[in-house]
């Protein structure tokens, strides 16, 4: 039996719309790809993509192993859905998004990297102060882009993701 092929909106991005076909997305990507790739949305839309949501065990068990990482409060809620949905369906990734490729090297799933070269090794993350180096725990959820971490509750500098030591 073939996989079903998860894709990340890096596919959706750069694909050829025919390589498209039969892949499974989440719902919340059509904003993505309007946002980042205003003049693929229309391509896009003609694919003949499997569009879903994943089931609320997929993406409580997501939102398990991401935190486990470290890399929940460095998700979006549609890269969030994405991994549930990689969860709920069992098939294989397609994605440039290093946080996604590291999920899915820690709970042993298969992906791809769409256009690069992709991690070569499992990373886990720590919010830490940018300046007197505290470590915190997350906030337990996702964030939008642009969205920051707040200061530091010791020194008020920035709190930034980085890799666990």
């Amino acid at each position: 039996m073939i996989e079903p092929r998860v894709l990340d909106t890096s596919a959706l991005i750069s694909w050829a719309v025919d390589s498209l076909e039969g892949g499974y997305v989440v719902r919340k990507q059509r904003e993505e790809v309007r946002r980042v790739a205003p003049d693929r949305a229309m391509s896009v839309e003609a694919a003949r993509l499997n569009w879903t949501e994943p089931t609320l065990d997929s993406l409580e068990r997501a939102r398990e192993i991401a935190s486990e990482t470290g890399d929940l409060d460095g998700l979006s809620e549609t890269d969030l859905e994405i991994f549930a949905l990689l969860i709920q369906t069992g098939g294989h990734l397609f994605s440039d998004d290093y946080r996604l490729q590291n999920l899915c090297v820690a709970t042993g799933m298969s992906w791809s990297a769409v256009d690069s070269e992709g991690i070569s090794g499992i990373w886990n993350w720590q919010i830490r102060c940018s300046a007197c180096g505290d470590v915190v725990s997350g906030h337990g959820r996702t964030r939008r882009a642009g969205e920051g971490l707040g200061e530091c509750e010791k020194c008020g500098s920035e709190m930034k993701i980085s890799r666990k030591r």
